[in-house]
């Protein structure tokens, strides 16, 4: 049996309050191989600070404790923070929610993306130029002769998006971390942006982590799903069994979500005390 890219066991991650630690995440495990796994759940039930986790990005007085944290074999918890740099962005790569906090406003988009490869790899200028072309080309950017000079104000979120992503995936990373990754953009555009990331993962064989609150779109791009709810994994699923989901939780997300032959007078709201507790 191939070993699993991702393995993760007894997943913890608290903060401090006033009253003392809170879990964030409580005992979250899943494996992941060379697929696309969706996790799914409203906002604060927990699915950016495992994504974050995984790259080691939580900081103090924040606390991440796993029985198991490995990827490709490596123990991410026993990782310098020297040695993380060479993970991150080489190896595994995240995209972020908006790449108007996430892009630099100084730098030309060029620049950016040329950061992102020779911080890993050595290569000439002209192979660098080069490769940074050929992935905004392959992320459906035109004249990217001309976007490589332009500064991050001067794109739009959809372009911005994209060359986010472009970013993340020239270095060839083995797993992609996608939080949210069109939570910024038109619906319009938001599935040009998720077509371009399955492709790409397809493509190179990665792993993929989609991060999102969105059902449908989660079981159209994802092969299982996760569902949390208050930092724990509520219900696993096959993507496409997801409208046979047993847990109260899940069945209350699904009725919540509107339907484009909608007839109800008012869309119903979740009954947390079906799962209070779970």
């Amino acid at each position: 049996m191939t070993k699993p890219l991702l393995e993760v066991e007894n997943l913890r991650v608290s903060f401090p309050t006033n009253s003392g630690r809170v879990e964030v995440v409580k005992g979250l495990s899943f494996t992941l191989g060379r697929e696309r796994l969706g996790i799914v759940g409203e906002s604060g039930s927990g699915k950016s600070m495992t994504g974050r986790s995984i790259l080691k990005l939580i900081r103090k007085p924040g606390e991440v404790t796993a029985d198991k944290l490995h990827f490709a074999g490596i123990d991410i918890t026993a990782q310098s923070e020297r040695q993380m740099r060479d993970l991150r962005g080489a190896r595994i790569s995240m995209v972020m929610q908006d790449p108007k906090f996430s892009l630099n406003p100084v730098m030309t988009i060029g620049d950016q993306i040329a950061e992102a490869l020779v911080t890993h790899q050595k290569l000439p200028r002209s192979a660098v130029q080069a490769r940074i072309i050929e992935m905004l080309h392959a992320v459906r950017i035109n004249e990217p002769e001309r976007v490589v000079k332009l500064y991050p104000h001067e794109v739009s979120g959809g372009m911005g998006q994209r060359i986010m992503i472009a970013m993340m995936l020239i270095p060839e990373p083995e797993l992609l971390i996608a939080d949210e990754p069109t939570s910024a953009l038109d619906v319009s555009v938001q599935a040009q942006v998720l077509d371009i990331i399955d492709n790409l993962v397809r493509d190179k064989g990665m792993g993929l982590i989609l991060i999102s609150h969105d059902l449908a779109l989660v079981s159209r791009y994802c092969d299982r799903i996760l569902v949390m709810n208050a930092g724990r994994v509520v219900e696993e699923c096959a993507a496409g069994q997801l409208e046979n989901a047993t847990h109260p939780y899940t069945r209350g997300l699904l009725a919540a979500m509107p339907t484009i032959d909608e007839n109800r007078d008012e869309l119903p709201v979740l009954d947390r005390t079906q799962w209070a507790g779970t």
